[in-house]
C-alpha cells in the first residue's frame, strides 16, 4: 500500500494521492511491512517516530518524492527578537514549546566528554548555519573570536540562553553582528530527534532522499544509549540513502548501543568502576541480552550528504555491525570545535564487526573515521580522506590541539582490519595503537602515530592494560578478552610521501615525546616500527620451550611481528629497520595536491615519473595469513577470501603496483 504526505494538504486527510496526509507520523503510525510512505516537497517540522517494522523481503520505505525537497527538521523558527544594544537581540521563548524536553536546559554530557565544556543540546542557527554557544551574556555583548574553531571568522556570532521562571520562558540572547533576525531565517533545536523508532526492533526501514537537519541530539558515547538524529535504534536491515544529515548537535546517524539502564554513562555517574570496565561490562550484558547477527545490524548507508554535525556524523557501538557505509560524503564534523571528548570523528564506531567501509570521501573533520575496540572483520577500502587534521596554519596553537585528528584512528583492537587502496593526504594518517592491522595499497601522504602506544588505561603508578574483547569470527559472540602486545601488522605495497610539516607540529612532537597516548609522530613511512620482531625472530622465542617448568620468560607478551613489502618512499619517508623489498627515492621531489573543479576532484602530481615499473602477483587472504588473537583471516565478512586484484577505481590488473591505482597520472579524477 502507498501513503501520501504532504504538509501543505487540507487536514484530516486519509492518506491517498487525492488527500495525502500533513504530516510523516501519520502515515508512520499505520505504514506494515511492504508499504511505501511518499513525501511530497516541503517543511516537515516533526519527530518521525516508524512504529512499525518492515521485512527482509518486505520493507517499509520513506521515499522523498523529489530527492532533496522533502525536509524533517528538529527546529522551529523564532521570530519574536527584540533589539537589546548593538547587534545583540534577545527573545522569550515559552517552554511549553519544548515539551518535557527542553534543550536549553538540557546539558552536553555522558562518559567520554570533557565537563570543562559547558553546552547545551540546544542551538540557535541564523541562515542554516549553527551559531556558537557562550556561558555568559558579557560573551554576547562582547564575542572573543575562536582560535580553535575551523571558521573563527563565524564563532563571534554568539548566542546565550537562560530561564525565566516567572514566564516560564527560555530567554536567548544573540549576537547577530549584520544581520536582522527579524528579516533572517533564525530557528532553534526543540526536538531531540528527527527520524528515530521509540521502541527497539524496528527493522527493515528504508529512508530515501531525505533532508534531515537540526536535532537537540546527546552526547554518544559507547557506554550509553547512542541516540542519533537519524537511526534505527538497536534493530536490523535499515537503507539510509541519499539524504542530506546535517546540523545535529551531536551525531547525525546513529547505528549504536540500546538503553541499559543498569549501565548508562555510568563511569561518569557513579566514578567507581571506570569506562573501560563498563564498556565491557556493557558489551556482555549486550551478549545476554540478545546482541546477534540474526537481530542486530547489517544497516546500509549509501549515497548521504552528511556534514556540520557537533558530534559525529555516524555513531554506533554494537548496533551497527554487519553493515556497508558506502559512497558517502563526510565533512566538516565538530568544526566549531565547541564540544570535545574521546568520542569524535566523521565516523566514530565501536564493534564494527564486518563492517565495509568504501568509497567515502571524508573530509574537515577534526578525525576522519576511528575504528575503537572490535574492528573484526572491518574492511576500508576505496576511501579519499584529506583535511582531518587541524588543516588550516590559524589552528596551530594549543586550543586547537585538542583535536588534532588525523585520517584512520584505530585503537585497541585485535583485528582483522583491512586497510586497502585507500587515498590518504592529511598530514597525520593512520593512528595505530593496536594490533592485527593489513595496510596495503594505499597513497599515504602522512605519518603513523601512537605505535606501541596508546593502549593503557592511564593509572598514575599501576599497571593498568585495557583487554577489550574478540569474538566468534563473523559473529558477534565472545571468544575470548585480551590486551594489545602490538605489531602484528602488514605494509604491502604502500606509497608513502612525506610532507612539508608544519613547524607547530614539529614542535609540539618534541614536546610530546614519551606521551602514553600519542607521540605525534611526523615522520611519514613504517619507521615507527623500528625494532619489532620479524615472524623469525618471533617464533625463535618459543624454540624449546616446553611449557609448564620452563624458565619464567616474557615471550607471551612481546610485541608481534612485523610483516612488509613492495613499499615505496618518497620525500624523505623512511622504512622501518628491518624492512626489506622496498624503494626509496631520494633523487625526486614528489607533490600530491588535490584540487576540486566544476564539483570534480582532481589529484594533481608527478608521482607517476617516479614510480618504480615493478610489479607483482595480487595480494590475496592466504598471503596474508591470520589476525594473532582470533586467528581469523583477512577475508570477506561471508569468510569467503579475498584477491587483491582491483584497484581504487575497481579496475581489474593480473599484475599489480605499489599504491591504489593501476596508473597515476597528473591531473586524474578521485
Amino acid at each position: 500500500m502507498k501513503y501520501y504526505v504532504s504538509v501543505s494538504a487540507a487536514p484530516a486527510g486519509d492518506g491517498t494521492k487525492e488527500r495525502p496526509f500533513t504530516t510523516m507520523q501519520e502515515a508512520a503510525r499505520l505504514a506494515k511491512a511492504g508499504d511505501e510512505v511518499i513525501v511530497a516537497p516541503g517543511i516537515y517540522r516533526e519527530a518521525v517516530h516508524p512504529c512499525h517494522a518492515g521485512e527482509e523481503n518486505a520493507r517499509i520505505v520513506y521515499r522523498s518524492e523529489e530527492k532533496g525537497k522533502a525536509v524533517i527538521t528538529g527546529a522551529e523558527p523564532v521570530t519574536d527578537w527584540e533589539h537589546v544594544e548593538g547587534s545583540v537581540w534577545k527573545c522569550a521563548v515559552p517552554n511549553s514549546l519544548f515539551g518535557d524536553y527542553n534543550p536549553f536546559t538540557t546539558l552536553v554530557c555522558g562518559d567520554w566528554f570533557i565537563a570543562s565544556f559547558i553546552a547545551h543540546t540546544g542551538e540557535v542557527y541564523v541562515n542554516d548555519r549553527a551559531m556558537y554557544e557562550v556561558d555568559a551574556l558579557e560573551k554576547v555583548l562582547h564575542p572573543v573570536r575562536s582560535k580553535a574553531s575551523w571558521d573563527p571568522d563565524f564563532s563571534v556570532y554568539t548566542w546565550f540562553a537562560r530561564q525565566d521562571p516567572e514566564t516560564d520562558s527560555t530567554v536567548l540572547y544573540a549576537n547577530f553582528h549584520e544581520w536582522d533576525p527579524r528579516k533572517e531565517c533564525v530557528e532553534i533545536n526543540v526536538r531531540r530527534s528527527c527520524f528515530y523508532p521509540e521502541e527497539e526492533g524496528i527493522g527493515y526501514i528504508t529512508l530515501s532522499g531525505f533532508k534531515v537537519t537540526k536535532a537537540a541530539t546527546q552526547w554518544a558515547p559507547p557506554t550509553a544509549y547512542q541516540e542519533g538524529m537519524v537511526g534505527p535504534h538497536w534493530s536490523k536491515g535499515w537503507i539510509i540513502e541519499d539524504c542530506e544529515i546535517s546540523h545535529s548537535k551531536c551525531s547525525g546517524i546513529s547505528l549504536g548501543k540500546y538503553l541499559q539502564p543498569n549501565n548508562d554513562n555510568k563511569w561518569s555517574k557513579l566514578k567507581y568502576k571506570d569506562g573501560t570496565q563498563t564498556e565491557r561490562d556493557c558489551i556482555c550484558q549486550a551478549q545476554t541480552e540478545g546482541w546477534t547477527k540474526e537481530r542486530i545490524g547489517s544497516h546500509l548507508v549509501r549515497r548521504c550528504d552528511i556534514h556540520d554535525c557537533g558530534q559525529t556524523g555516524i555513531v554506533g557501538h554494537l548496533g551497527g555491525v554487519f553493515s556497508v557505509i558506502e559512497d558517502n560524503h563526510i565533512h566538516h564534523i565538530n568544526n566549531r570545535q565547541n564540544l570535545a571528548g574521546a568520542e569524535i570523528g566523521g565516523i566514530k564506531m565501536h564493534a564494527a564487526i564486518d563492517v565495509v567501509f568504501r568509497r567515502n570521501h571524508i573530509h574537515h573533520c577534526t578525525r576522519g573515521l576511528w575504528l575503537d575496540w572490535q574492528a573484526q572483520g572491518t574492511r576500508v577500502t576505496n576511501n579519499l580522506f584529506h583535511d582531518n587534521a587541524l588543516p588550516y596554519d590559524y589552528l596551530m596553537n594549543e586550543e586547537a590541539m585538542v583535536g588534532i585528528g588525523e585520517d584512520i584512528f584505530v585503537e585497541v583492537s585485535h583485528g582483522p582490519t583491512l586497510i586497502d587502496h585507500n587515498v590518504l593526504l592529511s598530514q597525520r594518517a593512520l593512528r595505530l595503537p593496536t594490533q592485527g592491522v593489513a595496510v596495503i595499497h594505499n597513497l599515504i601522504c602522512g605519518s603513523l602515530s601512537a605505535v606501541g602506544t596508546g593502549v593503557n588505561n592511564g593509572a598514575k603508578t599501576l599497571s593498568s592494560p585495557r583487554y577489550t574483547p574478540y569474538h566468534v569470527p563473523h559473529r558477534t559472540e565472545i571468544a575470548g578478552f585480551m590486551s594489545i602486545l602490538h605489531g602484528d601488522m602488514r605494509f604491502y605495497n604502500n606509497i608513502f610521501i612525506q610532507q612539508k610539516i608544519h613547524p607547530f607540529l614539529k614542535r609540539m612532537e618534541a614536546e610530546n615525546a614519551g606521551s602514553p597516548w600519542d607521540e605525534l609522530n611526523t615522520v611519514a613511512g613504517t619507521k615507527p616500527y623500528d625494532g619489532y620482531p620479524t615472524q623469525e625472530e618471533w617464533e625463535r622465542e618459543f624454540e624449546g620451550y616446553c611449557g609448564m617448568g620452563s624458565e619464567p620468560s616474557d615471550r607471551y607478551y612481546i610485541p608481534l611481528p612485523v610483516w612488509t613489502g613492495g613499499n615505496c618512499y618518497f620525500n624523505g619517508a623512511v622504512p622501518c629497520d628491518k624492512e626489506k623489498d622496498f624503494t626509496a627515492d631520494t633523487q625526486h621531489t614528489v607533490f600530491v595536491k588535490l584540487e576540486e573543479t566544476d564539483g570534480q576532484r582532481i589529484l594533481r602530481t608527478n608521482l607517476g615519473d617516479y614510480l618504480p615499473e615493478k610489479a607483482a602477483e595480487p595480494l590475496t587472504t592466504k598471503a596474508l595469513g591470520m589476525a594473532f588473537e582470533p586467528e581469523q583471516p583477512f577475508e570477506n565478512p561471508d569468510g569467503t577470501p579475498i584477491v587483491f586484484n582491483e584497484d581504487y577505481f575497481g579496475r581489474k590488473q593480473t599484475r599489480v603496483a605499489a599504491g591504489p591505482f593501476m596508473r597515476v597520472t597528473d591531473g586524474m579524477p578521485v
